[in-house]
């Protein structure tokens, strides 16, 4: 499949709005491309719509060009009332079609996409639109009567390819004649983004998650992102355990989805339940895999040292020694073990050599042999502070995993919790760094930390 450009063009946003110079369809697709591909676009394409608004009296060609802008914004609404102010133009009848699709508001839409097709504007793109409008509002039979109606020469247009390819699933087409319009329609357009995230939902469907990916994520990269795209995009990071990049696709949802959008609240409602619960499962993954981490320590703590070559030297010195295990290796310090009679540096470099083949050092958790300072004694809070320390732990609003630990471990109000050490709370089995930063966190809310902290 053919890639999209690494770079595309610098694009001035300024120039083609508020210029004089002459503005059509190639202008309107490259300030989309630069929006799906540079944050620094959203910000000259914001600033330029907000000039021409302020500007007051326009000319219809101005109305034009603050249209569109309002249209790539998501400010569909805006868009219509200046596209209608305009003048009447082709590319002003197409975007009013784009608009007022935005909006769900179909046959106004389709009209509008009709006349942009007997005023000049492509009719491969005028076609395509109408169908596709018309399958959006489930007017199937209506949508595939528009796109048999394109001239034979625009058969094999890009838009008209990934139409049938779009209609194709929703009619339950054979998959390989869906399959080859999409190809087709992104071997004539690299970017096209309806083929694009319609293979995605192919690749999806078929199981083939690497190539679902690529082309959500590649039909991402042409302006106005798809709802369908990146909540499809998101659910497939969930699967491989990519909660970070799941979460910014719903983000983008929530962030971006425009307040005037058919289907908005529903949208915004989904990406939510999405986020949370992927938020939720990336808390479970971290601290299982921190048990994980911890039982295989656990495991590689108990092998014999018998297990292993060691030079009778060596195996005498750590027999009257006690050692047993790697565990009393790693929790014995280095001068320890030099202290043993008849142990030498041949028979210390033996040893480490053995405790590194399974990841671990000698005295790696021996006990500190310099006087550590204890943790501070715990300060008794102040008279107006007494009412605070007395609240239930379950004021902290704590997640399950952290609320279980602080059960096991008999605490049952803020006081009790910040008496306790970090070491104290990690002790206890299933709390990992991830609750830990948590209860962290719910404390410095209150102005608290735990003891030694």
């Amino acid at each position: 499949m053919q890639a999209l450009p690494s770079a595309l063009p610098t694009v001035d946003v300024r120039e083609l709005l508020a210029g004089n110079g002459p503005f059509g369809p190639d202008d309107v697709r490259a300030i989309a491309d630069s929006l799906g591909t540079n944050p620094a676009t959203h910000q000259a394409l914001r600033q330029t719509v907000q000039e021409l608004q302020s500007a007051g009296e326009r000319s219809p060609a101005t109305s034009v060009r603050l249209g569109v802008g309002l249209y790539l914004l998501g400010r569909s609404s805006e868009a219509v009332v200046a596209l209608k102010s305009g003048d009447g133009s082709a590319l002003a009848l197409f975007a009013l079609g784009l608009a007022q699709a935005a909006l769900a508001a179909t046959d106004e839409a389709c009209a509008a996409f009709e006349a942009a097709r007997n005023s000049g504007y492509p009719a491969a793109a005028c076609t395509a639109a109408i169908a596709n409008c018309l399958r959006a509002a489930g007017r199937l039979d209506e949508a595939v009567a528009a796109i048999d109606t394109v001239a034979a020469e625009d058969a094999d247009a890009a838009e008209i390819l990934a139409a049938r390819g779009a209609l194709g699933l929703e009619t339950s087409a054979p998959a390989a004649e869906i399959l080859e319009l999409l190809n087709q329609a992104v071997a004539a357009d690299s970017g096209q983004p309806l083929a694009l995230f319609c293979l995605g939902v192919l690749h999806d469907r078929l199981g083939d998650d690497d190539e679902a990916i690529d082309c959500y994520q590649r039909s991402l990269q042409r302006y106005p992102a798809s709802v369908g795209g990146l909540i499809n995009l998101g659910l497939l990071y969930e699967d491989r355990d990519e909660f970070a990049k799941a979460q910014e696709c719903y983000r983008r949802i929530l962030d971006g989805l425009p307040h005037d959008a058919p289907g908005r609240e529903q949208a915004v409602a989904r990406a939510r339940l999405f986020m949370k619960d992927s938020a939720a499962s990336g808390d479970r993954l971290l601290d299982e895999q921190e048990q994980r981490q911890r039982d295989r320590l656990e495991h590689i703590m108990q092998l014999p040292v018998s297990d292993f070559e060691l030079s009778v030297r060596s195996r005498n010195c750590l027999a009257k020694m006690g050692i047993q295990t790697l565990g009393d290796l790693a929790r014995t310090s280095e001068a320890e073990v030099l202290a043993s009679k008849n142990f030498g540096e041949t028979s210390l470099v033996e040893i480490k050599e053995m405790l590194a083949s399974r990841g671990l050092t000698l005295g790696q958790f021996a006990e500190p042999t310099a006087a550590v300072e204890a943790p501070p004694p715990f300060a008794e809070p102040a008279e107006e502070e007494t009412e605070l320390h007395g609240l239930p732990v379950t004021e902290l609003n704590l997640s399950v995993r952290a609320r279980k630990c602080t059960t096991k471990l008999g605490i049952t109000s803020i006081g009790e919790l910040i008496r306790r050490t970090a070491e104290d709370l990690m002790e206890c089995k299933n709390f990992g760094v991830t609750s830990l930063n948590e209860v962290r966190e719910r404390l410095a809310e209150r102005g608290l930390r735990l003891r030694g902290e």
